[in-house]
This record gives C-alpha cells, structure tokens and sequence, in this order.
C-alpha cells in the first residue's frame, strides 16, 4: 500500500505497514492530492484482504444501481459561459454527498474524528447536462470498502429522471487527524459505509 501524506503545501513520502504485515512506500510529489494503492478498482463480489468489493461498477448509471439519496440543488454560479454547470463543478457535488451522508448516517461531525477522510482520487463521466436551476439527487453506492479507503460511486440525477447526467468515483482514505499517517477506517464510518456496499 503506498500513500503520500501531505504536509501544508508539499508531500513526503510516508512508509507503512498494511494491515497484512506487508512494508509500502510512495513516491514524493508536489500538491494536495494523496493516493493509495488500496483504493484501485476491482471487479466482481469478493473479500481480499479484508476488503469488500461490489461487481461491474462502471455500469451503474441508474437510480436502481445506488443505496441511498440526497436532494442537492445547482447554484447560479455553477454554470459557465456555456450554460450548463461546469465539469469542475460535479466534484463539489460529490464531495457535498458524501460527507454530508457520512454526518447523517453516522450522528457525527466527522471533522471532529480523530481519524479523517482525505480525498485521494476523483473522476467523472458525464452522460448529460445539468443547469441552474436544476434540483438533482446524488446517489450513493460503495464500490469498495477497504481497510483504509472507501471507493464511492455517486451518480446525479436530475429531477426525476432515472438515468444519471454523471456518475463520479470518489475514493477518501482515512489518516490520523494530527499526524496525517493513514490508519484504519472508524468504526462509526464502517459500520454507516457498510449498508452501502
């Protein structure tokens, strides 16, 4: 498992053991993005290494596919010269979603955890528009739930349709709230995340 710890501005490569006894290291990088080897995508229903996977992620594009919902609305500011919300946009939504279910779900200000939800990797794919004024739901569904990460898949959908306008990966793994070191998910986070795999 490889995972860069971010420090203000720069990263520094952190060394780790996995769960699984097994040594990792990351290459140093500039940002603010982390990234770890457990959060790659899998396929098919199965438990690795204490990880749960759901099948056939890319294929989740209707409301039938996702757990659970929550009601979101664009704002004026979300559309570009265009006229449609700009893609970089979706990634707040998504963000928006999840966190707050997590709060939801779990009775908690998760910022207050001692161990936190960093965003590791995200990504879109765009089917069709949305615009302000539209009211959307963000589906949610966990593609994997590791020991450390969480691989969600949010999918928006406008108004009532059943076909999702976009359908994000959202990948948070879990680092101590001080030392930035990863560390395993909650148990208040598992136990919410579970009823979404």
């Amino acid at each position: 498992m490889r995972l860069l710890a971010f420090t203000g501005y720069s990263q520094r490569v952190v060394q780790m053991k996995t769960q699984d006894g097994q040594q990792g290291s990351g290459a140093a990088t500039t940002g603010s993005a982390a990234t770890a080897d457990n959060a790659a995508t899998t396929s098919g229903a199965a438990t690795t290494s204490g990880a749960t996977t759901t099948s056939a992620p890319d294929t989740w594009r209707t409301r039938a596919d996702f757990r659970v919902f929550r009601p979101l609305q664009t704002r004026w500011m979300d559309n570009d010269v265009y006229g449609h919300v700009n893609n970089v946009v979706y990634y707040s939504y998504f963000d928006t979603a999840v966190n707050g279910w997590l709060m939801d779900a779990t009775g908690q200000d998760i910022r207050q955890l001692p161990a936190i939800g960093v965003v590791a990797e995200t990504g879109c794919r765009y089917f069709s528009e949305l615009s302000f004024p539209d009211a959307f739901d963000a589906g949610l569904r966990i593609e994997r739930l590791g020991n450390s990460s969480i691989v969600y898949r949010v999918g928006l959908f406008r108004g009532a349709a059943d076909d999702a306008c976009a359908v994000g990966r959202f990948v948070h793994v879990y680092v101590d709230a001080v030392t930035r070191r990863p560390v395993a998910i909650p148990d208040v986070i598992r136990a919410a995340a579970t009823a979404l795999v």
